[in-house]
């Protein structure tokens, strides 16, 4: 980011340049006051708009439990945090480290995991901590390609790269949205990589941990699992149980279906691997973390230990409910051919295409007041976008919406998508379709 003497850095895209240059001038020509007053402005116009007027569809974010988001701002955050519970560098802990046990001890019993990694700042860094525990630059890996909904973070342009990873593509079933297993036999063989990596930015369905962890076992290597969006669907036992199915790590974030604080979390049941995870955390590259943070995750895990199988039910009777309602309304949902259902989990995916790509849709979009998100998928590609959209139904389930809701969302949709209405004209009705769901569900209260 450029101070303000500067002008701004030349590899920030256009929009982006044009955005910054704009408010960096506005900020400076304002007083200390107007700008103490404009930060308190922004925040208030963001939370009205996101927590209370949007119906947000968008897959990568959730409500949180509020008494979570009070812990965050508790001064025990504040404070710095460095070594071991019950062996701290800095004294005075010996209240705010109790809760670094509790948070493990209710992961682990939440995963039924022997080992958690929770002091990592994303599920970006859980990644890369993952890739520093099973491989040295240089070493080969596996991983979903952008057409199979592969994250960033494990190809060249994200940590696997800046790690120094020579990153594979994980061959792909796009008629069941599912790893290829004989194929993946054939390339691993050849490829020999030190990890293969399964799941990503979206799963439809689950995959084939078992026959993944076949292959990794006859050539040597790790299998993790990217559950960066199945974190809550997971913990609430309606989606695959990557821990016993094969895979050696589960990486997550712990916001989007887990509902959380945003961290990360590295799950494991292999002492060897938590030992070096243990390392790298500290005295490697976390060290100190914010203990706030921590608390928030406690009320996070203990809303899923009570309510998680209901809430992760809900999450997928809500995403079938809208895929087949957004399809009735001429949508473009997209259903892989060797598939009988659009989805089994908290996501569905749309064909973007007939809407010029998935960023342009949502762009076209976000002026109603309805948010989702681009994503790849095994489909023609759209010159200079994504050829799909992204769903999720995480936030609008804590929201409250249940399946008998997701008729309306889709003709709210479908009026600007297939029907080509000003999206300024359905915002009205969106806004005042959402504001009748403003109670956060599944969550326990005091």
């Amino acid at each position: 980011m450029p101070d303000s003497s500067s002008s701004t850095a030349p590899w920030i895209p256009a929009e982006a340049a044009s955005f910054i240059e704009r408010h960096v001038a506005r900020f400076d020509g304002m007083t200390l006051d107007a700008l103490d007053a404009e930060a308190h402005r922004l925040i208030a116009a963001h939370e009205q708009l996101v927590d209370h007027d949007c119906i947000n569809l968008y897959a990568g974010t959730n409500i949180p439990n509020p008494r979570g988001s009070a812990l965050l701002a508790s001064s025990i955050g504040s404070r710095p945090n460095l070594g071991h519970p019950g062996a701290k560098y800095n004294k005075g802990m010996q209240h705010a480290e109790q809760l670094e046990v509790m948070l493990s001890t209710l992961l682990t019993r939440l995963f039924k995991a022997r080992f958690v990694e929770h002091r990592v700042g994303s599920g970006s860094l859980a990644n890369l901590y993952a890739y520093m525990a099973t491989c040295r630059p240089g070493d080969a890996i596996m991983a979903f390609p952008d057409a199979a909904a592969g994250h960033p973070t494990h190809h060249a342009i994200g940590a696997a790269g800046l790690y120094g990873l020579k990153v594979h593509d994980v061959p792909f079933d796009s008629a069941r949205m599912d790893v290829d297993a004989d194929a993946l036999r054939d390339a691993a063989k050849r490829i020999r990589p030190k990890l293969i990596i399964v799941a990503g930015s979206m799963c439809l369905f689950p995959y084939n941990l078992a026959a993944v962890r076949a292959v990794a076992d006859e050539v040597g290597a790790y299998v993790l699992y990217d559950a960066a969006h199945m974190g809550g669907l997971i913990a609430g036992g309606q989606f695959q149980q990557p821990l016993v199915e094969g895979a050696d790590l589960m990486t997550g974030s712990t916001y989007k279906s887990f509902g959380g604080p945003p961290s990360g979390m590295i799950l494991t049941n292999s002492a060897e691997l938590a030992e070096r995870l243990d390392r790298i955390a500290f005295p490697g590259l976390t060290a100190n973390f914010d203990l706030g943070r921590t608390a928030a995750m406690i009320i996070a895990v203990l809303d899923l230990l009570e309510f998680g199988p209901a809430y992760a039910k809900a999450c997928i009777a809500n995403a079938q409910a809208l895929a087949a309602a957004m399809a009735a309304e001429g949508i473009a949902v997209f259903k892989p051919d060797g598939r009988d259902q659009f989805t089994t989990s908290q996501h569905v995916a749309l064909n973007a295409i007939p809407y010029g790509g998935g960023n342009a849709a949502s762009a076209r979009i976000e002026p109603a007041n309805i948010l989702f998100t681009s994503i790849g998928l095994p489909l023609p590609e759209v010159p200079g976008d994504a050829n799909g959209i992204r769903i999720g139904t995480q936030e609008i389930t804590r929201w409250g919406f249940g399946p008998a809701d997701m008729a309306q969302i889709a003709a709210l949709t479908a009026r600007v998508l297939v029907k080509g209405e000003a999206p300024e004209q359905v915002k009205g009705d969106v806004t005042a379709f959402r504001r009748q769901f403003q109670d956060i569900h599944f969550i326990r209260k005091a």
